[in-house]
């Protein structure tokens, strides 16, 4: 069943190539899913061309979300999950952009863009040109950064707590920042540098037992 669901999935992300006259780049069938490419730039167009299509018809908007990719120039994926109900199929539809980039809403193509775009600037900092209200949606006013981007330290930088000598919540900032270490390692592939062995413990103190 796998290899029948890949075989369609290939088949869908070729026609929606041929298709686009150039809008989208490539496709990818991984997992049981398909994505596709994008420019930036071009995302209005692309969504738009999902939604009419004859054959697609991609007509809701299941998500928008981010990921980081802080040692990549265009360090930040954003990503567009589509539905189509006429042909049981979803798609992702992914595109690339800096920090200082703004990309195009697609507010306009679909409403409820709205708040998946401002949850994206939220959360990664991503800016969405076009957009009727581009505000911080789950943070609270006056947040300082953006806390899924991975240089986020994870202390944040601003403390709240309740003062029972001013008899309110203040803000102040934190003390010691902890920065996120980030540790890819495969459990299946093993570390490329050495381990230190652990020494192998015998007799009584194995065992529990306090030495005489």
């Amino acid at each position: 069943m796998e290899w029948r669901l890949a075989d369609e999935l290939t088949a869908l992300g070729e026609r929606v190539v041929a298709a686009s006259g150039g809008l989208i780049a490539g496709f990818e069938v991984s997992y049981g899913e398909l994505s596709v490419n994008a420019a930036a730039a071009e995302i209005v167009e692309v969504l738009r061309f999902l939604k009419d299509a004859e054959g697609l018809k991609f007509h809701q908007l299941l998500d928008v979300c981010g990921a980081d990719y802080p040692q990549r120039p265009l360090r930040f994926d954003i990503v567009y999950h589509l539905l189509s109900m006429t042909q049981n199929r979803r798609i992702r539809v992914k595109v690339q952009t800096d920090e200082e980039t703004p990309v195009p809403s697609v507010a306009e193509v679909f409403p409820n863009a709205n708040w998946y775009e401002r949850e994206a600037f939220d959360m990664y900092g991503v800016f969405f040109s076009g957009h009727p209200d581009l505000r911080r949606l789950l943070t609270d006013y006056g947040f300082h950064g953006h806390p899924l981007r991975k240089d986020f330290p994870m202390t944040g930088y601003v403390e709240v707590r309740y003062d029972d000598e001013l008899k309110r919540v203040v803000y102040e900032p934190v003390k010691s920042v902890e920065f996120r270490s980030w540790d890819f390692l495969s459990p299946w592939e093993g570390a490329d540098y050495d381990v230190p062995a652990t020494p192998l413990v015998t007799g009584p103190a194995a065992a529990g037992s306090k030495a005489p």
